[in-house]
């Protein structure tokens, strides 16, 4: 067993492709695929299963993906300290629910990482896509919510996925509307008020349940209902339409200057946590990631 044979399977999954992680890697899929043949029979196990749509990680290969990275970044470290030559690449990933907070940290994190090369990954996506990111190790951290209706659900998901939920904040439900909006003045808002305006929510493609909605009270009947795939867009329709979304409070004035957060008059809450595997040891940049998320809420919730 090689640190290069431990460096192709963790490309691997996190490719989720031979093809593709192969071609990350700058060798041929054959090598690649005789590479991690070999490790396999050497190891006793089989940490990855082959099918006609790509590949997919063992319970045996998620925990052999869990050691391999600690001893790739161990060797890393004694590079950077000992050796002449410059640490590798560094990647990071994180799956998330379309919060203003998510890209907030993230950003700080772009700023402060003082490397000459790195590969950072933000994908802003649908619920069920956040779980099978951090379950298939595509991202090391996912970030969304639960509240009572959707949490038995949701962490059904999580416990058959082998990945743990903790806690960020909790919310009481707000609605984001256009500051130019008939009802940016009021100090509250409820459900009958926002009757009259178009609703705007996060369609969630093959997993459109309830369950996995992305906006609290999803079950409410509404005349007037649009379906976005991103944040921009939704943004845009808030002030082009004066439409409404409901999320959590939070948000970022300097990134939405033209949006503004009424409390919502409902009983309701919801709390916002990220997720990881529970067999994988989170890396440095994950940590400092997870620092920067709690410091930029505590910031935002201030305001």
């Amino acid at each position: 067993m090689t640190l290069q044979q431990l460096k192709y399977a963790i490309e691997v999954a996190k490719s989720h492709s031979i093809t593709k992680a192969a071609q990350n890697l700058f060798i041929s899929q054959p090598s690649l695929s005789n590479a991690i043949r070999d490790l396999e029979q050497e190891l006793g196990i089989t940490i990855f299963l082959r099918t006609s749509k790509g590949i997919t990680i063992t319970p045996e290969g998620t925990e052999f993906l869990g050691y391999a990275r600690q001893v790739v970044e161990q060797a890393e470290l004694l590079e950077a300290r000992y050796a002449t030559v410059q640490p590798s690449q560094q990647h990071f990933s994180v799956s998330s629910q379309h919060y203003a907070f998510v890209v907030s940290a993230f950003v700080r994190l772009f700023e402060d990482y003082h490397r000459d090369e790195y590969e950072f990954t933000l994908r802003e996506t649908k619920t069920y896509e956040i779980i099978e990111d951090v379950k298939n190790l595509q991202s090391e951290i996912g970030i969304l919510y639960i509240n009572e209706f959707n949490e038995k659900v949701i962490r059904k998901f999580l416990r058959e996925a082998n990945l743990e939920f903790y806690p960020l904040f909790k919310a009481n439900p707000h609605v984001f509307i256009h500051v130019g909006h008939p009802l940016a003045h009021y100090r509250s808002v409820t459900l009958a008020d926002l009757h009259p305006y178009p609703y705007l929510s996060f369609e969630q493609g093959e997993f459109n349940s309830f369950y996995f909605s992305e906006e609290i009270l999803s079950t409410v009947s509404r005349p007037k209902n649009i379906k976005v795939s991103d944040r921009a867009t939704l943004f845009n329709l808030l002030i082009g339409l004066n439409g409404y979304t409901i999320s959590t409070g939070v948000i970022s004035q300097e990134l939405n200057k033209n949006i503004c957060s009424i409390p919502l008059e409902v009983d309701e809450t919801m709390t916002v946590g990220y997720i990881v595997h529970k067999h994988i040891t989170m890396s440095k940049l994950a940590t400092v990631y997870i620092n920067y998320l709690k410091e930029t809420i505590h910031d935002e919730l201030k305001v």
